[in-house]
């Protein structure tokens, strides 16, 4: 089994740092023997806003991080920086929990390869 963590910086849009970690995250979580988490820190903690509208045909990364958690994997996003960006809880997208800067240590030392965008 191999133990993947994807640690976010880059808020869903506007760049492309957070879509294609996403898609490598996604990818990998379809795979057989593969465990994937996600942590969103900084701007990243956006991807996991619950309810985003996007212009039709364009990615939305509420979508793609749900489809990491439907295969296992696990998604985290740093309390602090949903703190400092007025980010409640409860907006939160199905499948993702508030973390900590504990977890995402634990997580990095669980981790095999550690992949940061």
């Amino acid at each position: 089994m191999a133990r993947n963590l994807f640690i976010l910086n880059d808020p869903p849009y506007g760049t492309e740092r957070s879509y294609n970690a996403l898609r490598l995250a996604g990818a990998l979580s379809r795979r057989e023997g593969e465990v994937v988490r996600v942590f969103l820190m900084g701007d990243a903690a956006a991807c996991a806003r619950r309810g985003q509208k996007v212009p039709q045909g364009y990615y939305n990364v509420e979508i793609m991080l749900g489809a990491v958690a439907r295969h296992g994997g696990e998604i985290g996003v740093c309390g602090t920086c949903m703190d400092a960006r007025g980010f409640e809880t409860e907006q939160l997208a199905e499948g993702a929990h508030r973390g900590t800067l504990e977890e995402l240590t634990g997580w990095t030392q669980w981790a095999e390869k550690v992949l940061v965008f």
